[in-house]
């Protein structure tokens, strides 16, 4: 059964017109895959938590391939806050932080990998091929955060709260496609960064924002520079969060999950832009910027927010050329916009993507007062209609039926969540699939 929304329907008229017509029709899948555990970490006076691997920080699945099966990436390993750590591991914040702000990983030595998964006509689903990515001289990556100078980035430290050190060559794996040469593209948080990555998981090229090359100039594996240098303003664990790629496979999309702290973290917090980019594979240059308008948090029904940096970009979809499905979420409720870059502004290599330029472009919610024009926006999916929807949906594949899957990312089990594949039929229409 197909189910559109007219093209004009926008706000609450939107939201009614959803909730009427595409309630229902969904089937769940999980997994008792023994490849799904991770690891038990406890701490001395603490609790066990048994942790699982996070498979949903992005997905994608390649024209052509099995009808039931899709790539799945995670990200840099279970982490968490100082605020967490109670909750966590059964112990005191200051027992791990000593009254300093940094992120705990427990398990520090987890490579980000990529995963085959098959859905089964059973309701679960199983963990094939596992591929960890992994330098030029074959040594697999970790998560722990790049020592970077130009951009902000977080201390790690152990589950015991020692200090851990840095590595130049790390990523925050987050958003995934596959090209028909078999190779991979990444969408990269800490750099920010997208990465090219061969069949067999080796980085073969990292490309980071135009003057931070330095700070990964000892990583094994090239480095260019090629994205605008504003992106170092990204907020501390809110970069690129996601890649996607045209049905001809020319061009490349990706997007900064929440506005840039531009000029500061202040300006992020109020800020309703994100940007979005097109690299084109050919002249390995980027050819556009765009802008994206974050909803009113307050519209999102789960866990309605008074904060306009509670909204974020978790994951996008090309369903055609310059025609995207972006989920745009918080934490607990999802919400898919098909969006059209045509008619929107391109503003790169403009004075927005100059750092001294005042006041910002985050600084400017109101985009008519200085003549820009955002992406369009049709609301698809509200996950507020759907409650055996899992929390932070991030990963989105096209099966071979044409209908939509969504997996989440359970944060490698943290807070207990098991990680599900939702599957909807009728949602979208894509050009290939």
């Amino acid at each position: 059964m197909k189910r559109t929304i007219a093209a004009g329907v926008t706000g609450i008229a939107a939201m009614l017109l959803v909730s009427t017509a595409m309630a229902g029709d969904a089937k769940v899948f999980e997994t008792k895959s023994a490849i799904n555990n991770l690891s038990t970490v406890m701490v001395d006076g603490g609790k066990a938590r048994e942790l699982t691997v996070g498979l949903g920080s992005g997905a994608y699945r390649r024209p052509g391939d099995p009808a039931n099966m899709f790539y799945a990436v995670s990200d840099r390993g279970p982490n968490f806050v100082c605020g967490d750590v109670q909750d966590v591991l059964g112990v005191s914040e200051d027992a791990v932080c000593h009254g300093n702000k940094v992120r705990i990983y427990p398990t520090p030595d987890y490579s980000p990998s990529i995963y085959t998964i098959f859905l089964g006509d059973d309701g679960s689903f199983d963990i094939k091929d596992v591929i960890t990515i992994k330098d030029q001289n074959g040594i697999p990556l970790t998560g722990l955060t790049n020592k970077l100078t130009v951009a902000k980035t977080e201390k790690p430290v152990d589950a015991n709260g020692d200090a851990l050190e840095q590595s130049v060559s790390s990523i925050d794996a987050e958003g995934i496609i596959r090209l028909t040469d078999g190779s991979y593209w990444l969408g990269e948080e800490n750099g920010p960064s997208i990465l090219h990555v061969a069949a067999d998981g080796t980085v073969i090229e990292r490309i980071v924002p135009f003057g931070s090359q330095k700070d990964f100039e000892d990583a094994a594996y090239k480095v260019t520079g090629g994205l605008p240098a504003i992106l170092v303003k990204r907020q501390t664990n809110r970069g690129i969060e996601w890649m996607a790629v045209s049905p001809d496979e020319t061009k490349l999309y990706f997007m900064v999950q929440n506005p840039l702290a531009n000029p500061n973290a202040d300006a992020y917090k109020a800020a309703k832009n994100t940007r979005l980019f097109v690299y084109d594979r050919a002249s390995e240059k980027l050819t556009g910027e765009y802008i994206y308008q974050l909803d009113d948090p307050q519209t999102f029904r789960n866990d309605p927010s008074k904060k306009q940096n509670a909204p974020r970009i978790s994951e996008v979809l090309a369903l055609g050329d310059d025609r995207l499905l972006v989920l745009e979420r918080t934490d607990k409720t999802t919400k898919l916009h098909e969006i059209k870059l045509g008619g929107a502004t391109n503003i790169l290599a403009s004075r927005w993507d100059d750092m001294s330029t005042n006041p910002t472009l985050e600084q400017q919610n109101d985009l008519g007062s200085i003549k820009l024009t955002a992406v369009s926006k049709t609301l698809r999916f509200d996950s507020a209609d759907y409650p055996m929807a899992p929390n932070k949906l991030e990963g989105l594949a096209i099966m071979g039926d044409g209908a939509l899957a969504m997996i989440n990312d359970n944060d490698f089990g943290i807070k207990g969540d098991p990680t599900k594949v939702i599957v909807i039929d009728g949602l979208v229409q894509a050009d290939t699939f």
